[in-house]
C-alpha cells in the first residue's frame, strides 16, 4: 500500500559502543572542549599555598556541586597551607592525597571518561599542569524531594516513609532496615545518554546465586539511550511482551521491598525512578500488601480471600451478563429475568452493544479523571459517574442493570494492590465481553481456559507465574496459597524461589 511489502522490515543498522566514549587526554583543556556552550561548566585557577608561581586549575559544574563544600573543603585548605608553597608540584599532590584538604572522599584520575563523568556525579576536578596529576574530590549537592507517605501506596498502618528520585537516598532507607552485613549493593550504568545509575541489592547467603547473575546479565544487555520511565527497566528487564500481566513487582514503600529481599528476591533500584523492582514475581505477589502483615492473620486472610473474589468479579461478571442475557436466559431466576426484560423493552440498543458502550465509557471517565489535576479529576469522575450515568438510565439509551454490572465490575477491579496488575485484567474483561458475545458460556469457558494456560506459559526467571498455585518443578503446592498463616508458624521461605537457605526463623514460641 506505501510501496512496501508486508513481510519486509527496516533494516536495523550497527550500533557499536565507543570505547572510550571521550577521546583525548585527561585535561582542563579537553575538559572545557567536551563541554564546550555548556553555561554550567566553571574553570578556575587555584593558588598554592597562595603562592602566585604555585597553581592548579579546578574544573567543575554549577548546579551539580554544592558551593560551600567547594569553597570550605578545598579552595580555603590549598589557599592558606603554606606548606604546600614551599615544595614542589609532586610533593603537594602527595600531601593532599595524605589528608591536606578537608574533602571525604578523593580519587585519582587518569582517563578523559573518569573526568567527564566525575563532572557530571558532582565531583570536583583539581589539574595540576607540571605533574599531569587530576585528583578528583566528591561535592556534590544533596538537593532532593524530602522523604514522604507514598500516595500510590497509602499506609493505614506502618511506616509512612516512601523511595524517593535519589537512589543514595534510597539505599540508606534500606540499609536503616535491612542492616544485615550481608546486604549487597553493585551498581550498573545503563543508558548510553543518561548514563543511570542502577542498583542491584540482594542478600548474600539467601537469594539464589544464579537469579542474582540472570538479574545483572539482564540489565548489563540493557542497549538503550536513555532510561527515564519505568517502562524501560520494565520490558527490557522481564523479556516478556507478549502479555499484559506484569512479571515484575513494584513498589514505593521501602517496608515491602525489604521484605522482598529478605525473602530471598532480588531488588533493582534505579537513579531518578522513586520506586523499587523485586523479582522473581508470581500471580500471588500482586494480591498481597504491606497492610496484610499489619493486621492479624484473620482478618488479612480474609481481605485476599476478598480480593481474589474481586477478580473474579471484574474480569466475568460483565461477560456472564452478556451470555446469560443474550443466549442463556434460562439460567436467571424467573423473577430476575422478567426485571431484566423489563428495564431493557425501551432501550434501543443490544446487550451486547450496551456493556461494551459502558465499559469504554468507564474507561474514558477514569483515564480522564487520571490526567486532569486533582481537583478537576474528581469533579470529572462524579460527573462521569453520576450525571452521565443517570442521564443515560433516564434516556432510556442504556438499562440500569447494565449499569450496576459494569459498575460493579470496575469498582472490583479497583481492590488489586497492583494498577499494572489490574490493567491486564481491565484489558481482559473486554476479551471476555467479546468472546461471551460471540458464543455465550462457551465462549467465556474457552477464554477461561486461555487465561489459565496464558499465565501457565509465563516464567519470572526461572518461577513459574501461577507459584504457588502451581509449580514447574513438579513440587507439592503450597497448602496457604490464599490465607496468611500466622507468622510465628512460617519457617520456611517460598520453596519456587530456591534459596540458598529456606530456613525463615527460629523455634516455634507456640511449640
Amino acid at each position: 500500500m506505501f510501496g512496501r511489502k508486508k513481510d519486509e522490515r527496516e533494516p536495523v543498522p550497527p550500533h557499536p559502543r565507543q570505547e572510550p566514549r571521550i577521546d583525548g587526554p585527561l585535561t582542563a583543556e579537553n575538559m572545557e572542549r567536551v563541554f564546550t556552550d555548556c553555561v554550567d561548566f566553571a574553570k578556575r585557577t587555584v593558588a598554592l599555598g597562595g603562592d602566585p608561581a604555585r597553581t592548579a586549575t579546578l574544573c567543575y559544574l554549577s548546579g551539580m556541586v554544592k558551593m560551600e563544600r567547594v569553597s570550605d573543603y578545598i579552595l580555603r585548605p590549598l589557599a592558606q597551607d603554606e606548606a604546600l608553597a614551599q615544595c614542589d608540584e609532586a610533593q603537594a599532590v602527595e600531601r593532599i592525597r595524605k589528608g591536606a584538604l578537608y574533602n571525604l572522599i578523593l580519587e585519582e584520575r587518569t582517563t578523559a571518561d573518569q573526568g567527564v563523568f566525575d563532572l557530571i556525579n558532582g565531583w570536583c576536578l583539581l589539574f595540576f599542569p607540571k605533574t599531569g596529576k587530576v585528583l578528583s574530590f566528591l561535592v556534590q549537592t544533596e538537593e532532593k524531594r524530602s522523604i514522604s507517605p507514598s500516595e500510590n501506596e497509602p499506609p493505614l498502618k506502618g511506616p509512612r516513609d516512601s523511595f524517593v528520585e535519589s537512589i543514595r537516598t534510597n539505599t540508606s532507607i534500606l540499609r536503616r532496615r535491612v542492616r544485615a552485613p550481608d546486604l549487597r549493593i553493585k551498581e550498573l550504568l545503563v543508558g548510553r545518554q543518561t548514563v543511570t545509575p542502577v542498583d542491584l541489592v540482594w542478600i548474600e547467603g539467601i537469594a539464589n546465586p544464579e537469579t542474582v547473575a540472570a538479574v545483572e546479565g539482564r540489565l548489563a544487555e540493557i542497549d538503550i539511550d536513555g532510561l527515564i520511565s519505568p517502562a524501560s527497566l520494565e520490558e527490557y528487564l522481564t523479556g516478556e511482551v507478549r502479555t499484559a500481566f506484569p512479571t515484575i513487582l513494584s513498589t514505593e514503600r521501602p517496608d515491602r521491598f525489604s521484605a522482598g529481599i529478605v525473602e530471598g528476591r532480588v531488588g533493582v533500584l534505579v537513579d531518578g525512578l522513586p520506586m523499587g523492582w523485586l523479582l522473581p514475581a508470581g500471580l500471588s505477589q500482586f494480591f498481597r500488601t504491606p497492610q496484610d502483615k499489619a493486621l492479624s492473620w484473620m482478618a488479612a486472610s480474609a481481605l485476599l480471600v476478598l480480593r481474589y473474589l474481586c477478580m473474579l468479579t471484574t474480569l466475568f461478571l460483565p461477560a456472564l451478563y452478556i451470555a446469560a442475557v443474550t443466549f442463556h436466559l434460562e439460567l436467571l431466576p424467573t423473577r430476575l429475568a422478567l426485571a431484566i426484560v423489563a428495564a431493557k423493552q425501551d432501550v434501543p440498543f443490544t446487550t451486547i452493544f450496551e456493556v461494551l458502550m459502558m465499559l469504554v465509557a468507564f474507561e474514558v471517565i477514569q483515564e480522564a479523571g487520571l490526567r486532569l489535576p486533582s481537583s478537576i479529576g474528581q469533579t470529572v469522575s462524579i460527573l462521569g459517574g453520576l450525571v452521565v450515568g443517570s442521564a443515560a438510565v433516564e434516556a432510556r439509551i442504556v438499562s440500569p442493570v447494565v449499569l450496576i454490572v459494569v459498575a460493579a465490575a470496575g469498582i472490583a477491579g479497583y481492590t488489586m494492590p497492583s494498577q499494572d496488575f489490574a490493567a491486564a485484567l481491565r484489558l481482559w474483561r473486554f476479551a471476555f465481553a467479546a468472546l461471551a458475545a460471540l458464543a455465550g458460556m462457551f465462549g467465556v469457558a474457552m477464554g477461561g481456559l486461555l487465561l489459565i494456560c496464558h499465565l501457565a506459559s509465563l516464567e519470572s526467571f526461572g518461577v513459574a507465574y501461577l507459584s504457588p498455585f502451581a509449580a514447574n518443578d513438579g513440587s507439592r503446592r503450597a497448602v496457604y496459597a490464599v490465607l496468611r498463616r500466622p507468622l510465628p508458624f512460617v519457617k520456611l521461605r517460598e520453596a519456587a524461589l530456591r534459596t540458598r537457605n529456606r530456613r525463615n526463623q527460629g523455634a516455634d514460641p507456640f511449640s
